[in-house]
């Protein structure tokens, strides 16, 4: 059940920076209160993966994941440009992640 509380806590993670870009620097209500609620979802959904899973395996895949996402996301919603360099980091990222894993398996 941790990782279904942790693919749920990377969502909320992922919604709450989305809602961040469009909340304008806080200067719009609804986006910011997103932002806010977000985020408290996503801790709270986090502390119930902690229940199941290694802190640094979920802590790797909810920050890893995450910050690939929005990278695509940037690109898809806000025209973010695609470099190589932004693909070398996102690759990196998800090696980085499955390393983790692997090096934290028994």
């Amino acid at each position: 059940m941790g990782y279904v509380w942790l693919v749920a806590a990377i969502a909320a993670e992922v919604t709450a920076t989305t809602a961040m870009k469009y909340s304008e620097g806080f200067s719009r209500p609804g986006p910011s209160l997103l932002t806010v609620l977000g985020y408290v979802v996503s801790f709270a959904l986090l502390a119930l993966t902690l229940r199941t899973v290694g802190i640094g395996t979920a802590y790797a895949i909810w920050s890893g994941i995450g910050t690939a996402s929005i990278a695509v996301l940037g690109m898809l919603l806000f025209g973010e440009g695609l470099g190589a360099a932004k693909v070398a980091g996102i690759v990196l990222i998800v090696l980085g992640v499955v390393v983790l894993n692997l090096g934290g398996a028994h």
